[in-house]
């Protein structure tokens, strides 16, 4: 089976979705960048080992690349999903695992991207957002789009309401493309 990676930085909602899925992967690691994110002990309930990497006790994005990397490896990881991971990822991860790493998005990219892509879809007061999954490049969700879907924007929205509609479908949409991909694309290697 392909061993994977989950990357999170926050609550974990979309790695849970992933863990829980029935894919043709196994998620063997969760690297987190925060001590203190919910999501660690989510994955200790899931039985999944954790690897919490601070970048603040890294002299700098290479070295703190090298010691998640040298984990990766270790634990033979050929995939990576980003679930809620806030870092952009640098040229140490992005060369070792060209075209393996995968993003989830709460917009229809390439519109509101980067940081609170909700917020910024309730500013500008458009009628439909979405979710965007896509590969991952060394720009700032920027990669190519692999997967989208529309979620209708109401005039009631609050931040949160959209936000709990937009995560519904990432919840779905994330495993089931992780399972295209996977079964598509990894399997006609």
């Amino acid at each position: 089976m392909i061993a994977a990676a989950v990357f999170a930085s926050g609550s974990g909602s979309n790695a849970e979705a992933i863990v829980l899925a029935s894919l043709p992967c196994s998620i063997e690691l969760v690297v987190c960048d925060k001590p203190e994110a919910p999501v660690i002990q989510k994955a200790k309930n899931w039985n999944t080992e954790v690897f919490v990497c601070d970048p603040k006790t890294f002299p700098d994005k290479q070295a703190y690349e090298q010691a998640i990397l040298l984990k990766l490896q270790e634990k033979q990881i050929k995939w990576i999903f980003l679930a809620g991971y806030m870092r952009l990822i640098g040229p140490t991860l992005l060369e070792a695992y060209q075209a393996r790493i995968v993003n989830i998005h709460p917009s229809l990219l390439p519109a509101f991207a980067g940081k609170d892509a909700i917020g910024q879809a309730l500013a500008a007061g458009v009628k439909v957002s979405g979710v965007t999954i896509h590969y991952v490049d060394a720009g700032m969700d920027t990669g190519s789009i692999i997967a989208q879907e529309a979620v209708a924007v109401r005039e009631s929205d609050t931040h949160e309401t959209l936000h709990q509609r937009i995560q519904a479908v990432e919840h779905k949409l994330y495993p089931k493309t992780i399972d295209y991909i996977l079964t598509e694309q990894d399997g006609k290697e």
